[in-house]
Protein backbone atom coordinates (compact mmCIF):
# COMPACT_ATOMS: atom_id res chain seq x y z
CA UNK A 1 0.00 0.00 0.00
CA UNK A 2 1.00 3.63 -0.68
CA UNK A 3 1.26 5.66 2.20
CA UNK A 4 0.35 9.32 2.39
CA UNK A 5 0.11 11.87 4.72
CA UNK A 6 -2.40 13.89 2.56
CA UNK A 7 -5.72 13.14 0.97
CA UNK A 8 -7.68 15.83 -1.60
CA UNK A 9 -10.94 14.51 -3.45
CA UNK A 10 -14.68 16.01 -3.79
CA UNK A 11 -12.93 17.19 -7.07
CA UNK A 12 -15.16 17.26 -10.37
CA UNK A 13 -11.91 16.73 -12.67
CA UNK A 14 -8.22 17.21 -12.99
CA UNK A 15 -6.36 18.59 -15.48
CA UNK A 16 -2.59 16.94 -14.76
CA UNK A 17 -1.12 18.14 -17.78
CA UNK A 18 0.92 14.91 -17.12
CA UNK A 19 1.59 13.79 -20.88
CA UNK A 20 2.62 15.26 -23.47
CA UNK A 21 5.80 16.69 -24.91
CA UNK A 22 8.17 19.74 -23.32
CA UNK A 23 7.43 22.24 -24.89
CA UNK A 24 3.88 21.81 -26.65
CA UNK A 25 2.61 23.06 -29.78
CA UNK A 26 0.09 22.95 -31.86
CA UNK A 27 -2.36 20.20 -31.16
CA UNK A 28 -0.51 19.38 -28.12
CA UNK A 29 -0.88 22.26 -26.94
CA UNK A 30 -5.00 21.29 -26.04
CA UNK A 31 -3.70 17.96 -24.39
CA UNK A 32 -4.64 18.04 -20.28
CA UNK A 33 -4.12 14.33 -19.55
CA UNK A 34 -8.08 15.13 -17.54
CA UNK A 35 -8.97 12.47 -14.67
CA UNK A 36 -12.75 12.91 -14.12
CA UNK A 37 -13.92 12.41 -10.37
CA UNK A 38 -10.63 12.35 -9.36
CA UNK A 39 -8.57 12.37 -5.74
CA UNK A 40 -5.06 12.85 -5.21
CA UNK A 41 -2.60 11.41 -2.24
CA UNK A 42 0.31 13.05 -1.06
CA UNK A 43 3.51 12.18 0.75
CA UNK A 44 5.95 14.17 2.20
CA UNK A 45 5.46 17.09 -0.80
CA UNK A 46 5.69 14.58 -3.11
CA UNK A 47 2.13 13.12 -5.40
CA UNK A 48 2.56 9.21 -4.41
CA UNK A 49 -1.11 8.41 -5.95
CA UNK A 50 -3.62 10.70 -8.54
CA UNK A 51 -6.17 8.62 -10.43
CA UNK A 52 -10.61 8.10 -9.76
CA UNK A 53 -11.70 8.78 -6.50
CA UNK A 54 -13.24 5.28 -6.17
CA UNK A 55 -9.85 3.60 -6.39
CA UNK A 56 -7.90 5.38 -3.74
CA UNK A 57 -8.48 3.37 -0.74
CA UNK A 58 -7.05 0.27 -2.37
CA UNK A 59 -4.02 1.50 -3.20
CA UNK A 60 -3.31 4.24 -0.55
CA UNK A 61 -3.43 3.67 3.12
CA UNK A 62 -3.00 7.41 5.36
CA UNK A 63 -0.58 7.93 8.19
CA UNK A 64 -2.01 8.43 11.34
CA UNK A 65 -2.73 12.29 11.74
CA UNK A 66 -3.18 12.62 8.22
CA UNK A 67 -4.92 15.40 6.48
CA UNK A 68 -8.42 14.36 4.57
CA UNK A 69 -9.73 17.65 2.52
CA UNK A 70 -12.53 17.91 0.26
CA UNK A 71 -12.27 20.24 -2.91
CA UNK A 72 -15.68 21.05 -3.19
CA UNK A 73 -16.84 19.73 -6.73
CA UNK A 74 -14.02 21.69 -8.00
CA UNK A 75 -11.42 21.34 -10.53
CA UNK A 76 -7.61 20.64 -9.51
CA UNK A 77 -4.50 21.64 -12.02
CA UNK A 78 -0.96 22.16 -11.48
CA UNK A 79 0.27 24.75 -9.88
CA UNK A 80 1.19 28.06 -12.22
CA UNK A 81 4.49 29.06 -13.71
CA UNK A 82 4.45 32.79 -13.98
CA UNK A 83 7.70 32.67 -16.75
CA UNK A 84 7.61 36.85 -17.08
CA UNK A 85 7.94 39.75 -14.13
CA UNK A 86 9.89 42.11 -13.32
CA UNK A 87 8.54 41.59 -9.79
CA UNK A 88 11.30 42.89 -7.79
CA UNK A 89 11.14 46.99 -7.53
CA UNK A 90 10.44 49.69 -5.26
CA UNK A 91 7.93 52.62 -5.73
CA UNK A 92 4.97 53.09 -8.21
CA UNK A 93 4.71 54.98 -11.60
CA UNK A 94 0.74 56.14 -10.37
CA UNK A 95 1.62 59.69 -10.95
CA UNK A 96 2.33 58.65 -14.73
CA UNK A 97 -0.43 56.99 -15.23
CA UNK A 98 -3.19 59.76 -16.32
CA UNK A 99 -0.55 61.36 -18.95
CA UNK A 100 -1.10 57.92 -20.62
CA UNK A 101 -4.32 57.21 -20.55
CA UNK A 102 -5.35 60.35 -21.61
CA UNK A 103 -2.99 59.75 -24.92
CA UNK A 104 -0.13 62.66 -24.25
CA UNK A 105 2.44 60.08 -24.55
CA UNK A 106 3.73 56.70 -24.94
CA UNK A 107 6.00 53.91 -23.20
CA UNK A 108 8.92 54.98 -25.12
CA UNK A 109 8.54 58.70 -24.91
CA UNK A 110 7.89 58.88 -20.79
CA UNK A 111 11.38 57.13 -21.10
CA UNK A 112 12.93 59.21 -23.42
CA UNK A 113 11.45 61.82 -20.91
CA UNK A 114 13.30 59.90 -17.56
CA UNK A 115 9.93 58.61 -16.60
CA UNK A 116 9.05 54.86 -16.88
CA UNK A 117 12.24 52.60 -16.49
CA UNK A 118 14.09 55.54 -14.61
CA UNK A 119 11.15 56.43 -12.18
CA UNK A 120 11.47 52.78 -11.23
CA UNK A 121 15.36 52.65 -11.43
CA UNK A 122 15.85 55.71 -9.29
CA UNK A 123 13.21 54.55 -6.73
CA UNK A 124 14.63 51.44 -6.28
CA UNK A 125 18.09 52.58 -5.89
CA UNK A 126 17.00 54.93 -3.25
CA UNK A 127 15.24 52.13 -1.50
CA UNK A 128 16.91 50.10 1.11
CA UNK A 129 17.20 46.08 1.22
CA UNK A 130 14.31 46.13 3.94
CA UNK A 131 11.82 47.77 2.02
CA UNK A 132 12.81 46.41 -1.58
CA UNK A 133 12.18 42.48 0.23
CA UNK A 134 9.25 43.46 1.66
CA UNK A 135 7.75 45.06 -0.64
CA UNK A 136 8.58 42.44 -3.08
CA UNK A 137 7.62 39.62 -0.93
CA UNK A 138 4.26 40.95 -0.56
CA UNK A 139 3.74 40.70 -4.38
CA UNK A 140 5.26 37.15 -4.67
CA UNK A 141 2.80 36.00 -1.97
CA UNK A 142 -0.19 37.32 -3.31
CA UNK A 143 0.91 35.46 -6.41
CA UNK A 144 1.30 32.52 -4.54
CA UNK A 145 -2.41 32.75 -2.82
CA UNK A 146 -3.44 32.84 -6.68
CA UNK A 147 -2.07 29.27 -7.49
CA UNK A 148 1.22 30.23 -8.30
CA UNK A 149 4.72 28.32 -7.21
CA UNK A 150 7.17 28.92 -9.81
CA UNK A 151 7.73 32.86 -10.96
CA UNK A 152 10.79 34.19 -13.47
CA UNK A 153 11.92 37.29 -11.97
CA UNK A 154 14.46 40.02 -13.35
CA UNK A 155 16.49 42.32 -12.52
CA UNK A 156 16.60 45.49 -14.32
CA UNK A 157 16.10 48.48 -12.51
CA UNK A 158 19.18 49.57 -10.72
CA UNK A 159 21.30 49.55 -13.87
CA UNK A 160 24.83 49.67 -12.02
CA UNK A 161 27.17 46.94 -11.05
CA UNK A 162 26.79 46.79 -7.51
CA UNK A 163 22.75 47.51 -7.82
CA UNK A 164 22.03 44.59 -10.30
CA UNK A 165 24.21 42.25 -7.90
CA UNK A 166 22.43 43.63 -4.68
CA UNK A 167 19.01 42.71 -6.59
CA UNK A 168 20.16 39.33 -8.07
CA UNK A 169 20.80 38.18 -4.40
CA UNK A 170 17.88 39.30 -2.99
CA UNK A 171 15.66 36.69 -5.35
CA UNK A 172 17.34 33.57 -3.10
CA UNK A 173 16.27 35.48 -0.01
CA UNK A 174 12.53 35.43 -1.31
CA UNK A 175 12.80 32.52 -2.13
CA UNK A 176 13.36 31.35 1.11
CA UNK A 177 10.59 33.49 2.70
CA UNK A 178 7.74 32.30 0.55
CA UNK A 179 8.02 29.00 -0.22
CA UNK A 180 8.46 29.85 -4.34
CA UNK A 181 10.56 28.48 -6.83
CA UNK A 182 12.01 31.69 -8.39
CA UNK A 183 14.10 31.87 -11.43
CA UNK A 184 16.74 34.83 -11.55
CA UNK A 185 17.42 36.39 -14.36
CA UNK A 186 19.73 39.19 -15.47
CA UNK A 187 18.11 42.06 -17.14
CA UNK A 188 21.05 44.31 -16.52
CA UNK A 189 20.17 45.43 -20.29
CA UNK A 190 16.80 46.60 -19.33
CA UNK A 191 17.95 50.42 -20.68
CA UNK A 192 20.42 52.22 -20.75
CA UNK A 193 22.08 53.69 -17.35
CA UNK A 194 20.92 57.22 -17.08
CA UNK A 195 24.42 58.16 -16.47
CA UNK A 196 25.48 56.13 -20.04
CA UNK A 197 22.43 58.35 -21.91
CA UNK A 198 24.74 60.27 -24.05
CA UNK A 199 27.20 56.98 -24.37
CA UNK A 200 25.32 53.73 -24.80
CA UNK A 201 28.35 52.29 -26.57
CA UNK A 202 30.12 52.60 -23.11
CA UNK A 203 27.51 51.29 -21.05
CA UNK A 204 27.19 48.06 -23.38
CA UNK A 205 30.56 47.52 -22.91
CA UNK A 206 30.34 47.63 -19.02
CA UNK A 207 27.39 45.20 -19.50
CA UNK A 208 29.91 42.69 -21.31
CA UNK A 209 32.93 43.49 -19.93
CA UNK A 210 31.89 43.96 -15.78
CA UNK A 211 28.69 43.02 -14.89
CA UNK A 212 27.76 39.70 -17.01
CA UNK A 213 31.14 38.37 -15.77
CA UNK A 214 30.27 38.87 -12.49
CA UNK A 215 26.66 37.42 -12.32
CA UNK A 216 28.25 34.58 -13.65
CA UNK A 217 30.96 34.58 -11.41
CA UNK A 218 28.35 34.44 -8.39
CA UNK A 219 25.58 32.32 -9.90
CA UNK A 220 23.38 34.41 -9.15
CA UNK A 221 21.28 34.30 -12.57
CA UNK A 222 20.00 31.38 -14.88
CA UNK A 223 19.00 33.85 -17.93
CA UNK A 224 20.25 37.26 -18.87
CA UNK A 225 17.61 38.98 -20.72
CA UNK A 226 18.13 42.33 -23.56
CA UNK A 227 14.84 44.65 -24.05
CA UNK A 228 15.36 45.01 -27.71
CA UNK A 229 13.18 47.84 -29.11
CA UNK A 230 14.33 51.24 -30.39
CA UNK A 231 15.18 53.76 -27.49
CA UNK A 232 16.42 50.99 -26.08
CA UNK A 233 19.00 48.49 -27.13
CA UNK A 234 19.58 47.61 -31.38
CA UNK A 235 20.03 44.30 -32.38
CA UNK A 236 23.42 44.78 -32.68
CA UNK A 237 23.81 45.63 -29.03
CA UNK A 238 21.59 42.92 -28.08
CA UNK A 239 23.21 40.53 -30.07
CA UNK A 240 26.53 41.75 -28.81
CA UNK A 241 25.16 41.18 -24.98
CA UNK A 242 23.87 37.76 -25.50
CA UNK A 243 26.62 36.09 -27.17
CA UNK A 244 28.37 37.18 -24.68
CA UNK A 245 25.97 35.67 -21.89
CA UNK A 246 25.97 32.66 -23.71
CA UNK A 247 29.57 32.16 -23.15
CA UNK A 248 29.72 32.62 -19.46
CA UNK A 249 26.70 30.53 -19.77
CA UNK A 250 23.61 31.81 -19.09
CA UNK A 251 20.11 31.22 -20.46
CA UNK A 252 18.77 33.34 -23.18
CA UNK A 253 15.66 35.74 -23.23
CA UNK A 254 14.54 39.01 -25.53
CA UNK A 255 12.09 41.44 -25.14
CA UNK A 256 11.18 41.32 -28.61
CA UNK A 257 9.14 42.77 -31.20
CA UNK A 258 6.85 44.74 -28.08
CA UNK A 259 6.16 47.90 -29.88
CA UNK A 260 7.31 47.84 -33.02
CA UNK A 261 9.21 44.94 -35.25
CA UNK A 262 12.89 45.65 -33.73
CA UNK A 263 14.20 42.38 -35.07
CA UNK A 264 14.15 40.94 -31.77
CA UNK A 265 12.53 38.05 -32.25
CA UNK A 266 14.49 36.90 -35.72
CA UNK A 267 17.77 37.37 -33.27
CA UNK A 268 16.04 35.22 -30.68
CA UNK A 269 15.69 32.36 -33.35
CA UNK A 270 19.10 32.76 -34.85
CA UNK A 271 20.74 32.66 -31.11
CA UNK A 272 18.21 29.71 -30.36
CA UNK A 273 17.41 31.72 -27.53
CA UNK A 274 14.75 29.90 -24.51
CA UNK A 275 12.45 32.26 -25.22
CA UNK A 276 11.26 35.42 -27.20
CA UNK A 277 9.20 37.45 -24.94
CA UNK A 278 6.50 39.94 -25.97
CA UNK A 279 6.20 39.72 -29.35
CA UNK A 280 3.25 41.60 -30.33
CA UNK A 281 5.07 43.08 -33.59
CA UNK A 282 6.18 40.25 -34.53
CA UNK A 283 5.18 39.17 -37.99
CA UNK A 284 3.84 35.69 -40.17
CA UNK A 285 7.96 34.94 -41.46
CA UNK A 286 9.58 35.46 -38.09
CA UNK A 287 6.43 33.19 -35.89
CA UNK A 288 7.94 30.37 -38.77
CA UNK A 289 11.38 31.25 -37.73
CA UNK A 290 10.71 30.54 -33.67
CA UNK A 291 8.84 27.99 -34.35
CA UNK A 292 11.74 26.10 -36.75
CA UNK A 293 14.44 26.89 -33.93
CA UNK A 294 12.28 25.72 -31.24
CA UNK A 295 11.80 29.21 -29.31
CA UNK A 296 9.19 29.70 -26.73
CA UNK A 297 6.78 32.74 -27.30
CA UNK A 298 6.09 34.03 -23.91
CA UNK A 299 2.88 36.20 -24.13
CA UNK A 300 1.87 38.67 -21.09
CA UNK A 301 -1.48 38.95 -22.56
CA UNK A 302 -2.45 41.93 -19.85
CA UNK A 303 0.90 44.16 -21.03
CA UNK A 304 -0.70 44.55 -23.99
CA UNK A 305 -3.62 46.37 -22.45
CA UNK A 306 -1.21 48.44 -20.22
CA UNK A 307 1.08 49.22 -22.38
CA UNK A 308 0.28 48.92 -25.77
CA UNK A 309 -3.36 50.15 -26.42
CA UNK A 310 -4.92 49.12 -29.11
CA UNK A 311 -3.17 45.87 -29.75
CA UNK A 312 -3.62 42.08 -28.39
CA UNK A 313 -0.95 39.72 -27.73
CA UNK A 314 -1.12 37.28 -30.76
CA UNK A 315 -1.91 33.92 -29.10
CA UNK A 316 -4.26 32.49 -31.86
CA UNK A 317 -1.41 33.13 -34.79
CA UNK A 318 1.33 31.77 -32.63
CA UNK A 319 -0.52 28.83 -31.92
CA UNK A 320 -1.63 27.93 -35.23
CA UNK A 321 2.53 28.82 -36.35
CA UNK A 322 3.91 25.86 -34.59
CA UNK A 323 5.12 28.26 -32.20
CA UNK A 324 5.56 26.83 -28.32
CA UNK A 325 3.72 29.53 -26.11
CA UNK A 326 3.99 30.43 -22.59
CA UNK A 327 2.40 32.83 -20.19
CA UNK A 328 3.44 35.36 -17.71
CA UNK A 329 1.66 38.35 -15.86
CA UNK A 330 5.06 40.81 -16.29
CA UNK A 331 4.66 42.26 -12.85
CA UNK A 332 6.21 45.54 -12.87
CA UNK A 333 5.23 49.22 -12.14
CA UNK A 334 4.15 49.34 -15.48
CA UNK A 335 1.73 45.68 -15.48
CA UNK A 336 0.91 45.41 -11.87
CA UNK A 337 -0.58 42.31 -12.23
CA UNK A 338 -0.04 39.58 -9.60
CA UNK A 339 -2.90 36.95 -10.60
CA UNK A 340 -2.24 34.09 -13.04
CA UNK A 341 -6.06 32.84 -13.29
CA UNK A 342 -6.72 36.59 -15.06
CA UNK A 343 -3.75 35.97 -17.19
CA UNK A 344 -5.42 33.03 -18.00
CA UNK A 345 -8.74 34.41 -19.20
CA UNK A 346 -7.08 37.22 -20.58
CA UNK A 347 -5.21 34.67 -23.11
CA UNK A 348 -8.70 32.85 -24.09
CA UNK A 349 -10.87 36.41 -24.40
CA UNK A 350 -8.06 38.49 -26.25
CA UNK A 351 -5.06 36.23 -27.13
CA UNK A 352 -7.81 33.90 -29.15
CA UNK A 353 -6.34 30.58 -27.39
CA UNK A 354 -8.54 28.16 -26.54
CA UNK A 355 -9.02 27.59 -22.21
CA UNK A 356 -6.73 24.17 -22.69
CA UNK A 357 -4.23 26.21 -24.51
CA UNK A 358 -3.70 28.44 -22.29
CA UNK A 359 -3.49 26.36 -19.28
CA UNK A 360 -1.38 24.54 -21.18
CA UNK A 361 1.13 27.99 -21.79
CA UNK A 362 0.42 28.82 -17.60
CA UNK A 363 1.98 25.36 -16.79
CA UNK A 364 3.73 23.40 -18.34
CA UNK A 365 5.29 25.79 -21.24
CA UNK A 366 5.88 28.26 -18.84
CA UNK A 367 7.64 26.10 -16.78
CA UNK A 368 9.92 25.07 -19.77
CA UNK A 369 10.68 28.91 -20.50
CA UNK A 370 11.96 29.08 -16.97
CA UNK A 371 14.41 26.41 -17.09
CA UNK A 372 12.17 24.11 -14.55
CA UNK A 373 11.53 20.58 -15.51
CA UNK A 374 9.61 19.28 -12.97
CA UNK A 375 7.19 21.78 -12.70
CA UNK A 376 4.21 23.13 -14.71
CA UNK A 377 2.49 19.34 -14.28
CA UNK A 378 1.04 17.02 -11.72
CA UNK A 379 2.63 13.43 -11.16
CA UNK A 380 3.33 10.72 -9.27
CA UNK A 381 6.71 11.21 -8.16
CA UNK A 382 6.47 15.13 -8.71
CA UNK A 383 6.21 18.04 -6.43
CA UNK A 384 2.49 18.46 -4.61
CA UNK A 385 1.96 21.52 -6.37
CA UNK A 386 -1.72 22.25 -7.19
CA UNK A 387 -4.49 24.81 -6.91
CA UNK A 388 -8.51 23.82 -7.07
CA UNK A 389 -10.47 25.76 -8.32
CA UNK A 390 -14.50 26.42 -7.57
CA UNK A 391 -15.38 25.40 -11.53
CA UNK A 392 -16.19 22.05 -13.17
CA UNK A 393 -13.74 21.77 -15.77
CA UNK A 394 -10.28 23.29 -16.89
CA UNK A 395 -12.56 25.66 -19.50
CA UNK A 396 -13.69 27.26 -16.40
CA UNK A 397 -10.69 29.25 -15.56
CA UNK A 398 -10.53 30.81 -19.23
CA UNK A 399 -14.44 31.49 -19.28
CA UNK A 400 -14.29 33.50 -15.96
CA UNK A 401 -12.47 36.32 -15.30
CA UNK A 402 -9.81 35.95 -12.62
CA UNK A 403 -11.37 33.12 -10.79
CA UNK A 404 -10.17 32.86 -7.36
CA UNK A 405 -9.39 29.43 -6.44
CA UNK A 406 -10.51 27.87 -3.36
CA UNK A 407 -7.76 25.32 -2.16
CA UNK A 408 -3.64 25.98 -2.96
CA UNK A 409 -0.87 23.65 -2.42
CA UNK A 410 2.64 23.90 -2.46
CA UNK A 411 4.61 20.57 -1.88
CA UNK A 412 1.81 19.30 0.24
CA UNK A 413 1.58 22.22 2.34
CA UNK A 414 -1.95 24.65 2.23
CA UNK A 415 -1.05 28.68 0.85
CA UNK A 416 -3.91 30.86 1.69
CA UNK A 417 -5.65 31.62 -1.50
CA UNK A 418 -5.81 35.10 -2.45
Amino acid sequence: MIRADLLVHDLAEAATLGRGPRPRRGAAMEELSRIADPAIAVDRGRVVWIGRERGWRRAVRLRPGARTVAGGGGTLVPAFVDAHTHAIFAGDRTAELVEAVRGRTTYVRTARRGGGIYTTVRATRRASDAAILHATEARLRAMAGSGTASVEVKSGYALTPSGELRLLRMIPRLGRRTGLELVPTFLGAHAIAPEYRRRPRAYVDRLVRTMLPAVARLGLARFCDVFCEPGFFSVAEAERILRAAAALGLGLKVHADEFVLSGGARLAARLGARSAEHVLATGPEDRERLARAGVTAVLLPLTALASAAGRRSPGRELVDAGVPVALGTDCSPATWVESMPLVVSAAVHAARMTPAEALTAATVNAAHASGLERAGTVEVGGPADFSVFPVPSAEGLGYRFDVRPTLVFRQGKPVSPA
